[in-house]
């Protein structure tokens, strides 16, 4: 279980949730309510004060790598820091059924990144997130480069996560994809007021 006690994040009130194994939970806000601010502190990305647990250990008991390694933060345009998107990979990746999953070619992953799209990278970064199994994905706008084909087939691979026991925060604009993804919802309304949950849409 990843439970989350009385962070603060910004100008939000301090914030407590929990996402349990096989769910997913989406964050909801306008621009600038402390979104991705929520999903990098949940990830020990950016200092916050409160307390996230993951199977009962806090992120401060834990080395930073390896608490990052069990709770992925994955942004909407990932950073890379090789020449191509191989080198990123634990060489163990499962790439054979990932990289195909999203719609993708494997020579992709050694062509140049500066060759590849925006919506290839996104794609990449996605399946980079997932390959060495982390137990806690933090997606901020997963699909936002996408097309509608290309976004269908990223669901099923966050899916296929969530029937496969993992957790998943998710950050989307998109009520639809809310709708199709989630089980519950944390609204962040944008006032500093109150941070609501709620069941997600049918």
């Amino acid at each position: 279980m990843l439970r989350i006690d009385y962070l603060a994040v910004g100008g939000l009130p301090r914030i407590s949730f929990e996402v349990t194994p096989h769910e997913c939970l989406a964050v909801e806000g306008p621009s600038g309510s402390g979104k991705t601010r929520l999903l990098r502190a949940i990830a020990d990305l950016d200092a916050a004060d409160g307390f996230v647990y993951l199977d009962g250990a806090e992120r401060r008991e834990v080395p930073g790598p390896e608490w990052r390694r069990r709770v992925r933060y994955a942004s909407a345009e990932p950073a890379w820091w090789g020449a191509n998107a191989r080198e990123h990979f634990p060489a163990t990746a499962k790439l054979d059924r990932l990289i195909p999953a999203v719609g993708l070619e494997p020579q992709l992953l050694d062509r140049p990144l500066s060759e590849l799209s925006t919506g290839e990278r996104q794609r990449l970064g996605l399946v980079r997130a997932i390959a060495d199994g982390p137990r806690v994905l933090l997606l901020d706008e997963p699909t936002s480069a996408l097309d509608a084909q290309a976004t269908a087939l990223a669901e099923e691979l966050i899916k296929f996560q969530v029937l496969a026991g993992r957790m998943v925060v998710l950050v989307s604009h998109n009520p639809l994809q809310v709708a199709r993804l989630a089980h519950t919802r944390l609204v962040l309304p944008g006032n500093g007021k109150a941070a609501i949950v709620a069941s997600a849409a049918a």
